[in-house]
C-alpha cells in the first residue's frame, strides 16, 4: 500500500507502474494543475479532483461526489492502467488527495493501488528530480469491477449512526467537528454520534505515515468494540476521509466504508439532524 520514494524511481521506466500526480488546493482548484506543470515525477499524470475524482454537482449531492464507475475507469485506461497495472498516486499535503485516487481504484475493482509514503515533499527531500515533460497516455484495456459495497449513503448514515455496533468517523479537524470553525461549507457542526479523528494524526512530521502498529492502536481503541467493516469515513466532500480508510486498511484493520458525500451533502437536506443544531 505504500511505496518509497526509492522504489518507485526503480519504476519510472515500467509500463506496469502508472504514477498520478493528485495535488490541488481547496481554495484554488487551478493549483494543482499548475504546480503540476512546473514540475512533477517523471512519467506523473494529472488527476484532477475536481474534473477526474468528482462527478457532477447538484447542490445536494456533496462538493465532490463520486463520477459513475465506468467514467472514472475509462479515466484509468485512457492514462495506461489495465487490471494488471501497479497505480502509484501522490501529492502534497500528506495523501489526503493521492487517496482518493487509491480508493477511487478499489471502488472499480483493482486492487494493485499504492500510494508514495511522504508524497512529493519527501521525493524532494530525498534529492529526486522532477521534470516539465507531460507523458503521453498509451491507453490500455481495463475491465471495471464496481464495488457498490465500499460506499456508505446518506440513508446508511441515518440508518446506522449511532447504532451501538456501528461507528462514523469524521477526519476534519476538531474545531470543524464541533463547529467551532468552519471555512468552506455553509454551515458548522457534525453529524449526529460521529467521533472525530483528523486526518493528519497518521502522519509523521515529515508526512510519511506513521507506523500500522500504532495507527492500529489508536483505531482500534476509538472504536472501542466496533468492527472496521462496519465503519464509514466523512468529512467535508469525501476526500479527507479516504486518508483515514487508507491509514484503517494499512494498520490491518480492513473493510471500512466511505460516506462518499460527506458533511456537506449531509447538510443539504434540512431534514437531517446536525450537532449543534442548525438555527431556526
Amino acid at each position: 500500500m505504500l511505496v518509497s520514494p526509492a522504489t518507485l524511481a526503480l519504476h519510472l521506466h515500467d509500463p506496469a507502474w502508472v504514477i498520478f500526480d493528485c495535488r490541488h488546493d481547496l481554495a484554488d482548484f487551478d493549483k494543482g494543475a499548475r504546480l503540476y506543470r512546473e514540475g512533477h515525477i517523471a512519467g506523473a499524470h494529472f488527476a484532477s479532483v475536481e474534473r477526474d475524482l468528482s462527478g457532477e454537482k447538484t447542490g445536494a449531492n456533496g462538493r465532490h461526489p463520486l463520477p459513475a464507475q465506468n467514467v472514472f475507469a475509462d479515466f484509468l485506461a485512457q492514462h495506461g492502467v489495465s487490471n494488471s497495472s501497479t497505480i502509484v498516486a501522490y501529492d502534497d499535503i500528506g495523501g489526503q488527495y493521492a487517496a482518493r485516487l487509491w480508493w477511487m481504484a478499489r471502488w472499480v475493482g483493482l486492487t494493485g493501488g499504492a500510494l508514495l509514503d511522504g508524497g512529493l515533499p519527501k521525493w524532494i527531500a530525498d534529492g529526486r528530480p522532477l521534470v516539465r515533460e507531460v507523458p503521453v497516455p498509451k491507453p490500455a484495456a481495463l475491465t471495471c469491477r464496481p464495488v457498490s459495497s465500499l460506499v456508505w449513503t446518506a440513508d446508511d448514515v441515518l440508518r446506522h449512526a449511532g447504532a451501538p455496533d456501528f461507528a462514523l468517523i469524521d477526519a476534519r479537524t476538531a474545531e470543524r467537528y464541533r463547529g467551532e470553525f468552519e471555512p468552506i461549507d455553509r454551515l458548522a457542526g457534525h453529524i449526529p454520534a460521529a467521533l472525530n479523528r483528523f486526518y493528519k494524526y497518521n502522519l509523521n512530521a515529515d508526512l510519511t505515515l506513521r507506523p500500522a502498529e500504532e495507527l492500529r492502536r489508536e483505531f482500534t481503541a476509538l472504536l472501542a468494540h466496533r468492527r472496521p467493516e462496519n465503519t464509514a469515513h466523512q468529512c467535508g466532500s469525501g476526500i479527507t476521509a479516504c486518508a483515514n480508510l487508507f491509514a484503517m486498511e494499512y494498520a490491518g484493520l480492513p473493510g471500512s466504508k466511505l460516506y462518499a458525500g460527506s458533511w456537506s451533502e449531509w447538510i443539504a437536506d434540512p431534514a437531517r439532524p446536525v450537532v449543534p443544531p442548525r438555527p431556526r
